[in-house]
């Protein structure tokens, strides 16, 4: 992705947050040089991952293949382990319409993923097989808002604006919205966007970048290089 689109999804994606009434943590407006000058006390931002994030996950039609997100908060891995401290993250992400984020499957993270308004959010379900593949045949059965649902393989769950499923380790899905853009909401296990997603298909969870022109604000995947 070019540099100046990144700037315009991020100019985009934060007015579209505002219009729902959701306020991105204050690190959210700093400008890579004021992040810079901060280095010695943003560690906790930059060792969690926290921040923008945006994804064509290097195709490069981001319109068609991409998400947007920004991590608010998010735990250590390594507590994981010991079943003590902060075990979960937030993330808002945006869909928007017929843009697809493709199929994949977590191996930790267990995950809500919630309609916090636009249109209609659409996910496509496959429960793994135990070798972890796409299991074509056999249901998937999820938590919707506390409901137990059964969806046939490769069955579209839809989601209006306030409901939400829960997925768990395992279950393999793709999500895209319909009629408009949509602002989703994702609370979860600790995040690890490095090594926690299994892709059907070959792809790059980050974008690399074209710089044309300076970043508006970084994203996570830019903290080893702006910031180090």
């Amino acid at each position: 992705m070019k540099r100046s689109e990144v700037n315009r999804v991020i100019v985009e994606a934060a007015e579209f947050i505002g219009s729902f009434g959701y306020v991105l943590p204050p690190f959210a407006s700093w400008a890579p040089a004021e992040m810079r000058a901060r280095r010695a006390e943003i560690a906790g931002i930059v060792e969690a991952r926290l921040g923008w994030d945006i994804t064509d996950y290097g195709k490069g039609d981001f319109d068609r293949l991409g998400l947007f997100l920004f991590t608010a908060r998010n735990g250590k891995a390594a507590d994981l382990a010991s079943g003590r401290g902060m075990l979960y993250a937030e993330k808002i992400m945006i869909s928007r319409r017929d843009q697809l984020s493709p199929m994949h499957r977590h191996v930790v993270k267990a995950e809500d993923i919630i309609n916090r308004g636009g249109g209609t959010l659409a996910l496509k379900l496959f429960a793994g097989a135990l070798d972890g593949s796409i299991d074509h045949e056999a249901p998937v059965s999820i938590a919707c808002d506390g409901l137990v649902r059964q969806v046939d393989a490769g069955g579209i769950l839809r989601l209006g604006p306030g409901e939400s499923v829960t997925l768990l380790p395992g279950v393999w899905h793709a999500f895209w919205a319909e009629e408009r853009d949509v602002l989703i909401g994702e609370v979860s296990t600790v995040n690890d966007d490095l090594t926690d997603n299994i892709f059907a298909e070959p792809l790059d969870r980050f974008s690399a970048i074209e710089e044309d022109e300076e970043p508006v604000r970084l994203l996570v995947s830019d903290y080893e290089t702006w910031l180090e």
